[in-house]
């Protein structure tokens, strides 16, 4: 499928998102909103697909926030409705049942700062700058980014960045945890492909249920969590995939996965 915002390629188990709108440094309109939306719905059904990177296009951004032209004069229901249809994207990137990795090339700010968070990891270049600035705009974050930065780096830093507005830059994000790891420019995308691959080849089955029990599991207590993880411990020790993973660990060979 053609995009005018985005490109979507693939390679082997690995797909490629890059928001492209550098003239904007890849700000997220409703337009580009849609179709990343349209893109990873279709991943998601794609079982050839086994991971997921996502960057922007240019060396400045990766996403500089949303389209400030498109939050001017909002009444109280449409900037909710804009709101939700932000906040559905970045579920589906977090509910993907496939790793994401962002690869922050720049500017991660609002809404892309939200976007970032929403996939399972990220990578940022050296100069790479996170942040929620909404406050400044009379505003507040929207697409769930008060929420997920919190339950990654804790209340209080999380308060101080959505309070303030003040951006970090990669050293200090992944010192706080927003960022997993920091990368010079020229190898960011690859070290993102070069995991991604490793993950492709994996158990699709195994992923999934990994995820799940992470995304899910910290909506509950310990409990509640460990009881998830049982559960989709069963599923995954009474697969196929379990079965070829331990036989090939035993006879030392290279597993050869079917996502079942």
């Amino acid at each position: 499928m053609s995009y005018e915002n985005i490109g979507c390629e693939q390679d082997g188990g690995v797909a490629v998102v890059t928001v492209r709108r550098p003239a904007k440094l890849n700000a997220l309109n409703a337009k580009t909103i849609s179709e990343l939306k349209t893109a990873f719905m279709d991943l998601q059904a794609d079982a050839t697909v086994g991971a997921v990177v996502l960057t922007g296009e240019g060396e400045k951004a990766f996403v500089a926030g949303a389209d400030i032209g498109e939050l001017a004069d909002l009444t109280a229901d449409q900037a909710e409705r804009l709101s939700a249809q932000g906040q559905a994207l970045m579920d589906l990137v977090e509910n993907l049942g496939k790793p994401v990795i962002a690869a922050v090339n720049g500017f991660a700010l609002g809404g892309g700062c939200e976007l970032a968070l929403a996939c399972s990891f990220r990578y940022a270049t050296q100069g790479a700058r996170l942040g929620l600035p909404e406050t400044g705009l009379g505003l507040i974050p929207g697409y769930g980014g008060t929420q997920r930065l919190s339950r990654l780096v804790g209340k209080g830093r999380a308060l101080e960045l959505v309070l303030t507005g003040d951006m970090v830059d990669a050293d200090a994000a992944c010192a706080m945890g927003l960022v997993n790891r920091v990368l010079p420019p020229d190898e960011l995308l690859a070290a993102a492909l070069k995991t991604a691959t490793k993950l492709a080849a994996k158990s699709s089955l195994t992923l999934r249920a990994a995820l799940k029990a992470v995304n899910e599991g910290l909506a509950q207590n310990q409990d509640g969590g460990c009881r998830l993880e049982a559960a989709l411990f069963g599923v995954c020790g009474a697969s196929e995939d379990a079965r070829e993973g331990c036989s090939a660990f035993l006879e030392k060979r290279p597993p050869e996965f079917k996502g079942r």
